[in-house]
């Protein structure tokens, strides 16, 4: 079993890594197209969403986001006009997020920046896992 300091000194190490990984999926994104590690989070869980649409509180309950960051975070992907917003008609007080075309379109690209860079920071130790 692991002392108290061999668990904090790996959450600190497992928190070194995450930023590092993060940071990097930041800066490429934003270079490539012009999204946010959080945009491209967005788009990504809507895409993998069976029918490409959620309800913005579905959404928040998956991303580690604050309802108002990830409204903010959709308010973006929608100025870019890579989602739509819709109300809901069942119950007015919800709304939907959709994936438009040029949306598809740019996550389809966004993806190669994403695997590249988790190849990069954790491709090594996938393969020596393995």
């Amino acid at each position: 079993m692991s002392s108290k300091a061999e668990l904090r000194a790996e959450w600190r190490a497992l928190l070194v890594r995450y930023n590092a990984v993060a940071c990097e999926l930041d800066r490429e994104m934003q270079h490539a197209h012009g999204l946010s590690m959080s945009d491209f989070e967005a788009l990504d869980r809507l895409i993998d969403a069976k029918c490409e649409r959620a309800r913005m509180q579905d959404l928040a309950s998956e991303m580690y986001l604050s309802p108002s960051a990830l409204s903010r975070t959709v308010a973006r992907l929608e100025k870019a006009g890579l989602v739509v917003r819709a109300l809901c008609q069942a119950d007015r007080r919800g709304v939907f997020v959709d994936v438009t075309d040029h949306g598809r379109a740019v996550h389809a690209e966004a993806k190669k920046v994403q695997m590249a860079v988790l190849e990069e920071y954790l491709g090594a130790e996938s393969s020596e896992a393995s």
